[in-house]
């Protein structure tokens, strides 16, 4: 599921880009850079195998930034109730996420 998220948020971050009323080349810097960007910040400071793995509210940040700023995208091209069910389900998502990861295992108790 967060796979998809990541997804999502790329393509609507994309989406927005390149709808963002612009011309030229400031539109194609735009459709394709932010996306980029997005993918650069999430592969060094989020990613399961990120380059440098800060502490997890650094990594809630980055994930909340690309993440929301999907939710954010898809909201600016004109879907609010979309934007708003990305946004309620990226927040689940994390939440479940990082409560497990940060849980210890019932394998481990018992053994």
């Amino acid at each position: 599921m967060a796979f998809l998220l990541e997804l999502a948020a790329l393509g609507f971050l994309g989406w927005w880009g390149f709808g963002a009323g612009h011309e030229g080349v400031l539109r194609i810097l735009l459709g394709l850079g932010t996306p980029l960007l997005a993918v650069v910040v999430w592969a060094l400071f989020a990613a399961p195998r990120a380059r440098w793995r800060p502490r997890l509210p650094l990594v809630l940040v980055v994930k909340a930034l690309v993440l929301g700023g999907g939710a954010a995208a898809l909201y600016g091209v004109g879907h609010p109730v979309a934007a708003g069910a990305m946004a309620v389900v990226t927040a689940a998502n994390i939440t479940v996420a990082e409560t497990f990861r940060t849980s210890p295992s019932i394998s481990a108790e018992s053994g």
